[in-house]
C-alpha cells in the first residue's frame, strides 16, 4: 500500500542506529502495542519495544508458549495446553491428554526436545488478519468452539491470528515473528502439568521457585472455577446472557465465606497459642473486608479480637527512609517504628495496656489521642500490613505464637485456554476503580504508581509468600464484569501520547472481552468486591 511500510522495516533501521544492543521485539502505533508485522501509516506515531522491557519479556514468554502448543500439536494432536497461572518462578500449564493417559517425565522431555526442533527450524510466525466470521468459522472447523464463540462475542470486524506452518491460534498478545529468537527457556514436568520458564531481569532463565502454599492456592483456585463450571470467559458471558449469574455470584461468595470460616476455626482451636494473627498481600487484594470478614468468624467462635494497624506505627516522616530517587519509602520495613510496635505487642500479649498512637499523615507526625487497650488472656490481636509475613516485623514474639495469612487476588478465570488473564492485571484493575471511587484519582495517576507499588511488592511481600501458615484467595470469578463498567470511562480518557497509554490500552482490550454486569443488587454488603465499588458494610 502506498504511503505504508511494516513496523519491522522500521525497527530494522531503528536497531542500526546505535541504541542498546536490547533487540526490538514489538512496537506501539499511535500508543497501542503492535507486532512487527503491522503496517505503519504516513503520520502516525512509532514507538519500540526492546526485549529486555516489561513489555517485551511479557511478549517473548507468550511466543514461548505460543512454541510449547505447536510442540505438543505436533507430537500429540488430540492432547491440549491449558495455560493456566504464573507460580514458582514460570507459568504453570496443565497438559490435557486423552483417555486420562498420565502425564511423566519423559514425555515432557520429548515436547522440550520438539521445542528445540522448532527453534533449531527458525519457522516465521505469520499474523493474518481475518474477518470475524471468518475466524469463527476457522476454529469451528477445527473443533474449538470455545475459541470461536470467543471471538464471536468480540466486538471487532477483524481479529489477528498467528500461523505457524499449518498450526494457528488466537492470541491475546503480539508474538515474535520467527522461532528461531525463543530458545531462551525451560520446561519441566511440574506435576500434574508443566512449569515452563523464561528470561525474567536478564538473560538467564530464573531456576525454579519452590512455592506448595502457592501452587497449592492457585490450583484451588481452578477448582472453584471447575465447582462453577466456569473456566473461561465465555462460560461467564454466558451465565449474564441467560440471566443466571445470581447463582454464580452466591456460590463465588459462600466459596470464600468457607474457607474463612476455615482459618477461623483453625485459629480458635489453637488461641491459647495464635495471639497475633498477621495479615498481609500485594496492592488491591482486598486485605482489610477479609480482616474484618475473618474477625466477624472469630466472634462467631466465641473470641473477642482487637484489631491493631501496622500504619499507626510509622515513625515521623524526618526519620522515614527514602529510595534511591530520594524520595520518602513508606513501603520500607524501617518506615515502621519496629521497637515500639515489638513493645506494644509483648505487653498486650501479657495482659497490660498499652495506647497505640496514630499517625498524621498530613503533619507526618505521631499523635496520641486514642485510649489505652488491653485484651485478655487466649483472645487474638490482628494486624493488617504489607509487612506481616517479614519476622523482622515481629521478631520480639515467638514464631509458635503468630498465625499468618496471605491474601491475594489469584484469577481463577481464563480468557481460553490458551490466554490466561494476569493477576497483577486483575489486581490493577480494581485499584484502579477503588482509587476513582474513594480517593479521586484518575487512571493515569494510578497507572504511573503501579510500577513503583509492583516493585515495592516484589521486594516487601512476595518473597515471603511461603512464611504463610494460611493463604486467602480474594479473586471473585465474577467480578471483572463488574468492574468493566467502572474501568472502560476511565481508562478510555488516558491520553495516547503517554506512557502509560499502552497499559490502559491493555487493560481495555481486557475489559472488551467481558458482557457488562450491570446489575449489582446479588454482591452482599460484605463481598470484598464492595471493597472497591462501594457499598460495603465495613467502610462508612
Amino acid at each position: 500500500m502506498a504511503g505504508t511500510v511494516l513496523l519491522r522495516d522500521m525497527a530494522q533501521e531503528h536497531q542500526k542506529g546505535g541504541e542498546p544492543p536490547s533487540p526490538i521485539v514489538a512496537g506501539t502505533i499511535d500508543g497501542v502495542l503492535q507486532d512487527l508485522q503491522t503496517p505503519v501509516k504516513d503520520g502516525q506515531r512509532v514507538g519500540f519495544i526492546r526485549l529486555h522491557s516489561s513489555e517485551g519479556r511479557r511478549i517473548y514468554r507468550r511466543s514461548v508458549i505460543f512454541l510449547l502448543i505447536i510442540a505438543l500439536h505436533e507430537l500429540r494432536p488430540e492432547a491440549n495446553v491449558i495455560v493456566q497461572y504464573s507460580a514458582s518462578g514460570g507459568i504453570y500449564c496443565d497438559i490435557e491428554l486423552p483417555d486420562g493417559e498420565a502425564l511423566d517425565e519423559t514425555m515432557v522431555a520429548g515436547i522440550e526436545a520438539r521445542m528445540r526442533d522448532i527453534v533449531a527450524e527458525d519457522r516465521p510466525i505469520i499474523k493474518k488478519i481475518l474477518s470475524k466470521e471468518d475466524a469463527v468459522q476457522l476454529f469451528k472447523q477445527s473443533h474449538q468452539i470455545e475459541k470461536a464463540n470467543l471471538i464471536r462475542s468480540l466486538d471487532h470486524e477483524t481479529v489477528s491470528i498467528f500461523y505457524c506452518g499449518d498450526f494457528y491460534d488466537y492470541l491475546y498478545s503480539p508474538m515474535i515473528g520467527n522461532t528461531g529468537f525463543l530458545g531462551k527457556f525451560a520446561l519441566e514436568f511440574y506435576e500434574p502439568g508443566v512449569l515452563l520458564r523464561t528470561p525474567e531481569h536478564s538473560d538467564e532463565i530464573p531456576p525454579a521457585v519452590h512455592q506448595p502454599r502457592l501452587s497449592y492456592v492457585l490450583s484451588e483456585a481452578k477448582r472453584w472455577a471447575k465447582v462453577l463450571h466456569c473456566d473461561y470467559v465465555t462460560d461467564l458471558n454466558r451465565y449474564v446472557r441467560h440471566n443466571e449469574l445470581g447463582e454464580i455470584i452466591r456460590v463465588s461468595e459462600a466459596l470464600q465465606e468457607k474457607r474463612i470460616v476455615e482459618i477461623a476455626n483453625y485459629i480458635a482451636g489453637h488461641s491459647n497459642r495464635l495471639r497475633l494473627v498477621l495479615i498481609a498481600g500485594p496492592s488491591s487484594s482486598g486485605k482489610t473486608s477479609f480482616a474484618q470478614r475473618l474477625r466477624v468468624q472469630l466472634r462467631v467462635n466465641g473470641l473477642s479480637p482487637i484489631s491493631i494497624s501496622l500504619d499507626d506505627y510509622f515513625v515521623s516522616r524526618e526519620n522515614t527512609p527514602r529510595n534511591e530517587k530520594g524520595e520518602y519509602d513508606f513501603e520500607a520495613l524501617e518506615a515502621l517504628d519496629l521497637p515500639l510496635f515489638n513493645e506494644h505487642m509483648l505487653k498486650l500479649l501479657q495482659g497490660e495496656s498499652v495506647t497505640v498512637p496514630t499517625y498524621d499523615f498530613i503533619t507526618g507526625q505521631r499523635v496520641w489521642t486514642k485510649l489505652p487497650i488491653s485484651i485478655p488472656e487466649d483472645e487474638p490481636i490482628i494486624i493488617e500490613g504489607i509487612h506481616g509475613l517479614n519476622e523482622r516485623l515481629s521478631s520480639a514474639i515467638p514464631r509458635e505464637n503468630k498465625y499468618k495469612i496471605y491474601v491475594s487476588s489469584l484469577t481463577q478465570l481464563n480468557i481460553d485456554s490458551h490466554n490466561r488473564i494476569p493477576t497483577t492485571d486483575a489486581r490493577l484493575i480494581r485499584r484502579l476503580v477503588r482509587d476513582h471511587q474513594f480517593r479521586g484519582s484518575g487512571a493515569l495517576k494510578t497507572l504511573k504508581q503501579w510500577t513503583e507499588v509492583h516493585l515495592g511488592e516484589k521486594k516487601n511481600i512476595f518473597p515471603f509468600q511461603e512464611e504463610a501458615d494460611a493463604m486467602f484467595n480474594s479473586a471473585l470469578i465474577y467480578e471483572l464484569g463488574v468492574l468493566k463498567k467502572y474501568a472502560v470511562p476511565l481508562l478510555a480518557k488516558v491520553p495516547p501520547d503517554v506512557p502509560e497509554s499502552m497499559r490502559a490500552r491493555r487493560l481495555l482490550d481486557l475489559c472488551g472481552y467481558f458482557a457488562d454486569i450491570a446489575d449489582e443488587d446479588d454482591i452482599p454488603n460484605n463481598s470484598i468486591l464492595r471493597e472497591f465499588i462501594g457499598k460495603s458494610c465495613f467502610f462508612r
